[in-house]
């Protein structure tokens, strides 16, 4: 029994460490792999306890306890260091903060010491909203009756005025999530700084169809700029973020907010944007080889038969024109991209050439941060990366709220 549990536990380490990319494994190692990363130090706790149960269970009477024994040692170290790498998480941020694409932002000390994200939410994990921020769930951004057509905003429990909006798309390949599942730890963060922040449902495939989905973040963004001020926002200062399949759509509406294929019926509605923070987003629809490698096959799949539901060769430009990396323009808000190392199910090459792209053409801040280690999904829950993540995107959004108050 103790050689069992301390293979598995060896494994689990593995799998953190040196995720398998190779589909089908990929969806594997991203399910442990996130997990078992941001709750490395949750996890090196319980197998150091299950190893010492079985020691005085007297697990170590035989030779193959005592292999055993070091095989949970090893497990122990490889845990202690993902750990120790999601410490340093901080330090990744600041670097890349202080090398964006203008002017360098600093991330002091109002961002270092959390509103909400206290160092003892890490130890806890789960992130709970708490008495100090307010929520008003499922408000209809489109009169139509689906729970899909529904938001939900947080904002600070006292007076809220004037706050500047981050909207927010959740993820989940363009089929699955919710908006009560992901974002939270930002979300919560920023609405204990004065934000007012807004999570949005949209339609899912395989019963939508592209570009149900965009349209239906631009119709939550069109609804955030003429209801916002009566719960106390500012529809003049409207940012926006997303994960995955909504770090996706959050980049693609900040670059293609104005094109009229994904704003049916309301055409002239002014959908800009200040900011745009995308998680891990898939930034190529296209499934270029050279970026998406081995996930490449397995996305154009997903696309074709359940998103796009026509093969790419027949309509080519219906990929391209949802890839945010083809959408780079000049007057592009700015951004801030977050990507990890160990992404299993968005290669870092995606990341790194939206990165590049942007910044040979936008006149904005870009502003691109690599973790080593990390998994997909690292920012759901509480862990010393995820509030790296939220520290670096307060900065960063200080920063355009700096900006644009010197700009008017």
């Amino acid at each position: 029994m103790n050689l069992v549990v301390a293979v598995v536990l060896l494994l689990a380490a593995l799998t953190a460490l040196i995720p398998l990319r190779p589909d089908p494994f990929s969806g594997f190692s991203f399910a442990a792999g996130f997990v078992l990363t941001d709750l490395s130090g949750q996890t090196l706790v319980l197998g150091s306890l299950i190893a010492w149960l079985l020691w005085l269970a007297g697990g170590t009477r035989h030779v193959t306890g005592h292999i055993a024994l070091w095989i949970e040692l090893l497990a122990g170290v490889i845990f202690l260091v993902v750990f120790v790498v999601g410490l340093l998480s901080k330090r990744v941020v600041r670097v890349a903060l202080a090398h964006n694409s203008t002017t360098p932002i600093a991330l002091d000390a109002t961002q270092r010491h959390g509103a909400w994200l206290r160092w003892w939410r890490s130890v806890r994990a789960v992130p709970l909203r708490g008495k100090s921020i307010e929520a008003i769930k499922n408000i209809a951004y489109f009169d139509d009756g689906l729970d899909a057509h529904r938001l939900d905003l947080y904002r600070s429990a006292a007076t809220t005025e004037g706050a500047p909006v981050m909207v927010f798309i959740h993820g989940g390949a363009w089929v699955l999530g919710d908006k009560r599942e992901q974002g939270r730890p930002m979300m919560f963060e920023l609405a204990a700084r004065g934000w007012l922040c807004v999570s949005v449902n949209y339609q899912l495939s395989p019963k939508a169809t592209w570009p149900d989905h965009i349209v239906d973040v631009n119709r939550a963004v069109a609804w955030v700029k003429q209801h916002i001020a009566s719960y106390g926002g500012d529809p003049h200062r409207v940012a926006i973020s997303g994960g995955s399949a909504g770090g996706q759509l959050c980049a693609l509406q900040a670059l293609a907010h104005d094109d009229p294929q994904y704003k049916p019926g309301f055409e002239d509605a002014d959908l800009s944007t200040i900011a745009c923070v995308s998680l891990y987003g898939v930034h190529d629809m296209t499934a270029d080889g050279s970026l998406s490698g081995r996930h490449g096959p397995a996305l154009k799949i997903l696309l074709e038969r359940k998103v796009m539901k026509v093969p790419m060769d027949e309509d080519r430009q219906r990929f391209v024109d949802a890839s945010p990396l083809a959408r780079v323009r000049a007057d592009a808000p700015p951004f801030l991209i977050f990507q990890g190392t160990n992404d299993t199910l968005v290669p870092p090459a995606v990341g790194r050439a939206f990165n590049e792209a942007l910044r040979a053409v936008s006149t904005s801040s870009v502003t691109y941060v690599e973790f080593p280690l990390a998994q997909h999904a690292f920012d759901v829950y509480c862990s010393p990366r995820c509030t790296a993540t939220v520290q670096g995107i307060v900065a960063f959004l200080n920063s355009v709220l700096a900006n644009q108050g010197q700009a008017t």
